[in-house]
């Protein structure tokens, strides 16, 4: 594990991994729960994410990244911030549970066209439902999946359930990492 890496780990076991028991939005009970969020609205942690998702999706030659509103939005800003510091900068777009009622009554928010290329992101993933979701979103406006890339794997079924729709999945930690 790289620097960058470590120190990210550091910061998300300190102020983001709380240990007892909780009702994950999958419906699911765990004995622990990751808020990414507290550790992505930290100036350290945000570049750090940044930096390391966008190692993660730059090969890919993507147009944009995106995920689902609310967890993938400051990875989303993350990765457009490190990824203006490189030379190939990526677009960023969020899909909303449900289409708006009104204005545009877009899914899709943000920059997001026909034939892109996408990566989505994912904060924590459980069953892979919401990363599911997001692809899905993508497919039906025209656009293409080439990665789910995830800052935490709980390891509960989520890279199964994504791979076997068959979209390609990395994660940068998994629940082996916190305890």
């Amino acid at each position: 594990m790289d620097p960058r890496h470590e120190r990210l780990l550091e910061i998300l076991k300190r102020e983001s991994y709380v240990p007892g028991r909780v009702k994950l939005a999958s419906g699911r009970e765990s004995d622990f729960y990751i808020d990414v969020r507290k550790s992505a609205f930290l100036p350290e942690a945000a570049s750090l994410i940044g930096e390391v998702l966008y190692d993660r999706v730059e090969p890919h030659a993507l147009n944009a990244v995106g995920g689902m509103a609310v967890g993938a939005i400051p990875l989303v800003d993350a990765v457009l911030h490190a990824s203006m510091r490189r030379e190939n900068p990526v677009q960023g777009f969020f899909v909303r549970k449900a289409a708006k009622g009104h204005g545009m009554q877009k899914r899709i928010e943000g920059r997001f066209a026909k034939g892109y290329r996408v990566a989505i992101l994912e904060d924590v993933v459980t069953t892979g439902d919401s990363s599911l979701g997001a692809a899905e979103s993508v497919e039906a406006e025209g656009g293409t999946v080439a990665l789910v890339l995830a800052l935490v794997d709980r390891l509960e079924g989520g890279r199964e359930a994504i791979t076997a729709r068959g979209y390609p999945f990395e994660a940068v930690f998994t629940r082996r990492d916190f305890v």
